[in-house]
């Protein structure tokens, strides 16, 4: 079987190769082994190639944060899949075409679930529906102020924004993004700069801003704060700056707003199994009815996973780029 290995850390496409291994073999005892249909190619895995993640496993390893995959065999003790069910894998290495894993550790998606949807359902969609519910208490009619908006998690925090009653002012690098932000269900679209607090301030009509949403970092951290009313909060999630955040101290001592960062897996484990499942069941509903949705750019080979890092860095794409390991699906 092929696999993605990263024998030193580097330049994505430079030190990521496809390599033949062993077989996964047969599951054993509460164990199940699937086929990786899809797997997409997040910031996080570019990094975790580069070695700026928070994770360092011993090289050579496997990235792969996410994926879909159809499972071929369960062993004795799973009951809650069953060979021919999609499933999320909630562990890593996902850059193969095969994984033998817990079965705690896989979440069955809707049968009829877009392949291409599900392979991006495990990050992104959980990541802006816990950002709203968990940082700061919101009520219907509040609003919500992000940067990056036309990233995949922005595009996904308008409509789950939407369907709670929330308002969202979303802030991109140029007007052009303002027509298909406002199709997704954006309440109004800013341009980023220095008199950013203004723009938001005439977007809303003077409305106070409850939550900020930040993965730029960097000076755009400083910005965004000043467009949150006295005791909100601003949520860290990423720094596509490469910088960290930076917020003015009286923003935080006379203004009192909140800082905090968010990881996926830290408010995940705030739950229990069932609570997981049930956010995953929920949000699958949404990506099956299309609620929720997120645009893919190319699907790469597992042999051509060079070209597919290098695309994937490309700052001008119109959506994820995706690996079938196994063929097209």
């Amino acid at each position: 079987m092929k696999r993605v290995l990263i024998d030193s850390y580097g330049q994505p496409e430079e030190v990521a190769r496809c390599a033949d291994v062993a077989d996964v073999g047969t599951p054993g005892p509460d164990e199940v082994v699937f086929d990786v249909v899809l797997f997409p190619i997040n910031p996080a895995d570019v990094w975790f190639c580069k070695g700026s993640y928070r994770l360092k496993p011993p090289l050579p390893a496997t990235p792969g944060a996410e994926c879909i995959g159809r499972v071929t065999a369960v062993g004795s003790g799973v009951s809650h899949v069953e060979a021919g069910d999609l499933v999320i894998n909630l562990q890593r290495e996902n850059w193969a075409q095969k994984r033998r894993v817990k079965g705690d550790d896989v979440i069955r998606v809707p049968a009829g679930l877009d392949l291409k949807q599900a392979a991006m359902l495990r990050i992104n969609p959980p990541t802006a529906l816990l950002m709203l519910s968990d940082i700061i208490t919101l009520q219907a009619g509040d609003w919500v102020a992000q940067n990056v908006a036309n990233s995949a998690v922005g595009r996904l925090v308008i409509p789950l924004a939407k369907a709670r009653g929330l308002k969202t002012v979303n802030i991109v690098r140029r007007e052009a993004l303002f027509a298909d932000l406002t199709a997704l269900g954006a309440d109004a679209c800013v341009v980023d700069g220095p008199d950013l607090a203004d723009r938001v301030k005439v977007a809303t009509g003077g409305a106070p801003v409850r939550l900020g949403l930040d993965a730029v970092s960097g000076a755009a951290t400083a910005r965004l704060a000043t467009c949150i009313a006295d005791g909100g909060a601003v949520c860290n999630y990423g720094a596509m700056s490469g910088e960290d955040p930076v917020i003015g101290r009286s923003e935080l001592i006379y203004r009192g707003l909140m800082v905090s960062g968010f990881m996926l897996g830290r408010f995940m484990a705030r739950r229990t199994l069932p609570q997981i499942r049930d956010i995953y069941a929920d949000l699958g509903r949404q990506l099956l009815d299309g609620r929720l949705s997120a645009p893919v750019e190319k699907i790469y080979a597992i042999d051509d996973i060079k070209a597919a890092l290098k695309h994937a860095q490309q700052a001008a794409r119109s959506g994820k780029i995706l690996v079938a390991p196994n063929g097209m699906p």
